[in-house]
């Protein structure tokens, strides 16, 4: 069977209708992001000013030969400079560990302390599948109501939203990289990404997996001098 191809409106109206249907489409679908830089704008910061928070967390962003991938590494170091600088005291790395030959969480750990992060400073989130869910585990598994979030530019605005929406207050640090085709790729990814954020935001659901009360925050907060 053919299928024809879709024909425009032959009339001057309902060419007119047709134009106001994609406007109106279109329209729709950026309030999300809309809603994502309104909702925090004034809740960014830099490396200079972020306010002295005990906690930070650090999203991760994929493995490249067993270590951190260039923009995991790179939020990773400013997590560490943070800390070196006495703005933060304790680290919580949130990442992928659902398969056994992945793991972003000791990644991050083992490179946080080859930089001079303390080990007993550093809280591992080894079900932060998603930023929703990294966000709701922070707040109801690790006890945290306030902390910087570290993430790349084009992200950092949902990492906010997203906390904010599950009970953490937070400032955002945003990581400039190159602007290579991975940077171009992630801004893309985060028009549609701010829809699945404002429906995460409206309707809180369970993250993929909660499990019990975990102490480790309250523990490297404990043994910060």
């Amino acid at each position: 069977m053919r299928i024809g191809r879709p024909r425009l409106p032959r009339t001057v109206r309902g060419r007119r209708r047709l134009v106001r249907g994609v406007v109106a489409g279109c329209v729709l679908a950026l309030l999300p992001s809309a809603w994502l830089y309104v909702s925090t704008a004034d809740r960014l910061r830099t490396a200079a000013d972020v306010p002295r928070t005990e906690v930070a967390v650090v999203f991760g962003a994929g493995l490249w030969k067993g270590g951190p991938s260039p923009y995991l590494a790179h939020r990773l170091d400013a997590a560490a400079g943070l800390y070196h600088a006495g703005r933060i005291k304790a680290v919580l790395v949130t990442g992928d560990n659902s398969r056994e030959d992945y793991d972003e969480p000791s990644a991050m750990r083992t490179y946080l302390s080859r930089h001079g992060v303390p080990a007993e400073r550093i809280v591992s989130d080894y079900a932060g599948f998603d930023t929703w869910d990294s966000c709701v585990r922070a707040r109801r598994i690790f006890g945290v109501h306030q902390a910087v979030l570290i993430s790349q530019t084009f992200h950092i605005r949902r990492a906010v939203a997203l906390c904010e929406a599950a009970g953490v207050s937070s400032y955002g640090l945003g990581v400039n990289d190159r602007h290579d085709a991975t940077w171009y790729y992630g801004g893309t990814r985060e028009v549609f990404a701010a829809g699945k954020a404002a429906l995460d935001a409206t309707f809180h659901p369970s993250p993929e997996f909660l499990g019990p009360h975990e102490r480790g925050v309250q523990r490297a907060l404990a043994s910060a001098p």
